[in-house]
């Protein structure tokens, strides 16, 4: 007579039991608000790079760190963590979609075995995560480049958001509600090129890891695959990245938007400021999106792993 299956071996197909949908989304959310505490000056940091010689002016910033020691000097401690309640808002949304849903897929697509689903459709599941989260995450992400912006523009010409919420209904009532997901476009496309790099080559270097014999399941192994995630991410993302990023805190100029479309800020970047211009502050890009990668995945790991000990195990 064959053996009744344990609940905590697995349910009714064979396939091991796991943590419930609404969950999935929590944890994804909470990994990436646990992330942004850190590394929010990295990104103010990044955007302020991105930002600099913007029109063909001359840099405010020579490196990263010139960017940092300047900020911290004008604007002092707390400067380095402006838009950090937009920042973890833009968690709370975007990556709570993603992580959610890139979770979801990936386990329905795995094999009744436990083979997980080839690369080409990783990088798929990767890019519809990222799409989606991005739609829903563009007026945080919208808040988060403003608030982080202000402090390099003279005093008279500063939006002087107090917090993320206070941003959003200020934008929505001078500028229109469709503002809020200006850019949505590009934002979106990032988010695919970010998704399909960092998602999928997570789950495959951790895959490449373990097979190799020499790393088992456990942080040693998630940092390792997060940092080649986050170094192939940080390389194919960035054009993308700068586009996005002043088409969001672009203003209006007599009436007419400063760029027309992502291609068109790619364009002027070229035009203006050099091809390699667009893989500019990589390194605090880099910087910023290598740590939260890390953090990230650790975070949802080890959350994971304790649901699963909790209330999946005995």
């Amino acid at each position: 007579m064959a053996a009744t299956a344990s609940p905590a071996a697995g349910g009714m197909d064979g396939k091991p039991r796991t943590s419930p949908k609404s969950v999935k989304f929590l944890f994804g959310g909470l990994a990436g608000m646990g992330a942004t505490v850190f590394v929010q000056p990295l990104d103010l940091v990044k955007n302020r790079m991105q930002l600099s010689g913007e029109g063909a002016k001359t840099r405010e910033y020579k490196t990263s760190f010139h960017a940092l020691t300047s900020i911290l000097r004008a604007e002092g401690l707390r400067g380095i963590y402006t838009g950090l309640s937009a920042g973890l808002l833009r968690q709370a949304t975007y990556t709570t979609t993603r992580l959610g849903i890139y979770t979801v897929l990936f386990e329905r697509l795995t094999g009744a075995d436990g083979t997980p689903p080839g690369f080409l459709l990783k990088a798929l599941i990767g890019m519809t995560a990222g799409a989606t989260g991005a739609f829903v995450g563009t007026p945080a992400e919208v808040a988060l480049i403003r608030m982080t912006a202000d402090g390099r523009l003279p005093p008279d010409q500063r939006r002087g958001y107090k917090n993320v919420f206070n941003a959003l209904i200020r934008i929505a009532r001078e500028e229109g509600i469709p503002t809020l997901w200006r850019g949505c476009i590009p934002t979106m496309a990032r988010a695919v090129v970010v998704n399909a790099a960092q998602l999928a080559s997570y789950s495959q270097s951790k895959q490449f890891l373990l097979d190799s014999g020499y790393f088992s399941d456990n942080i040693l192994c998630h940092f390792c695959a997060s940092m080649i995630s986050g170094l192939v991410t940080t390389a194919a993302s960035m054009p993308v990245d700068i586009a996005k990023t002043r088409i969001q805190n672009m203003r209006m100029i007599d009436g007419k938007p400063e760029y027309k479309n992502g291609l068109d800020v790619l364009v002027k970047v070229v035009r203006y400021e050099g091809f390699f211009s667009l893989w500019k502050g990589f390194t605090p890009y880099y910087a910023r999106l290598g740590p939260h990668t890390v953090l990230t995945f650790i975070f949802l790991e080890q959350m994971n792993k304790a649901y699963k000990r909790l209330f999946l195990s005995g």
